[in-house]
């Protein structure tokens, strides 16, 4: 008997295409820092390592400290002490890449249903961002955080998507068994892949990420209408 609904948030919940957002976001970002000594010629690459170092975490510290690790290897110790930067980036100039990111009102109508029916919500997003800006970033599809009973940021995960110990840990943190869970989410590779755990999940269709062609007939799939309609 499915007791949790959990969300992906870019793409899902929160409309966008992944690589305007990225682009605007890191231009952004790259111009708050460019004063501070950051080229930008070579910023793109040095906050990729750094996603990248995250996503293939093996679970021995927080992905936040994986992230500095690798932006201290590019940058030196002065990363720390800029870390207020990067603060004030999210709590101001981040807030303006919202305006390359959709907006759908069933979002919020379908969770609120989902809720109405007694099942459990969890913000299931990867946690590659500080809590502030997955706050920003549930504020901008919507919601207040606390919709959620716990979301992931790079501040509370050891893990990423696709890596099935990202699901294992939040099931952990949830007290919630696979079967009981539902995943939603937009993205074929990152989200279908908690059917492997024992999950139930749905492809969410409005914003798909299907990078491999992954024939989606084996998933149940569509809009929020067809996600309620499913439940």
């Amino acid at each position: 008997m499915i007791k949790y609904i959990l969300f992906d948030l870019d793409g899902t919940l929160l409309p966008m295409d992944q690589d305007l957002f990225v682009k605007d976001y890191f231009t952004r970002l790259s111009k708050k820092l460019a004063p501070h000594g950051y080229d930008p010629e070579t910023l793109f690459g040095n906050l990729w390592k750094g996603v990248g170092a995250m996503v293939m975490n093996d679970g021995s510290c927080m992905n936040e400290d994986v992230f500095w690790k690798a932006f201290e290897k590019s940058y030196g110790e002065k990363v720390h002490a800029d870390k207020p930067i990067f603060e004030s980036f999210y709590a101001n100039e981040f807030q303006e890449t919202a305006s390359v990111c959709g907006k759908n009102p069933k979002a919020k109508t379908c969770v609120d249903a989902i809720k109405e029916k007694g099942y459990h919500v969890v913000l299931a997003t990867n946690p590659l961002f500080p809590s502030i800006a997955t706050e920003s970033r549930i504020r901008w599809a919507g919601f207040e955080p606390d919709a959620f009973e716990y979301f992931t940021t790079y501040e509370n995960a050891r893990f990423c998507k696709p890596n099935l110990k990202y699901y294992e840990e939040v099931l952990e943190h949830i007290g919630a068994r696979p079967e009981e869970c539902m995943m939603v989410g937009n993205d074929v590779d990152e989200d279908m892949v908690a059917e492997k755990l024992g999950m139930e999940v749905f492809l969410l269709t409005d914003c798909m990420i299907n990078k491999h062609n992954v024939d989606i007939e084996k998933y149940p799939h569509g809009d929020f209408d067809a996600l309620l309609a499913y439940l």
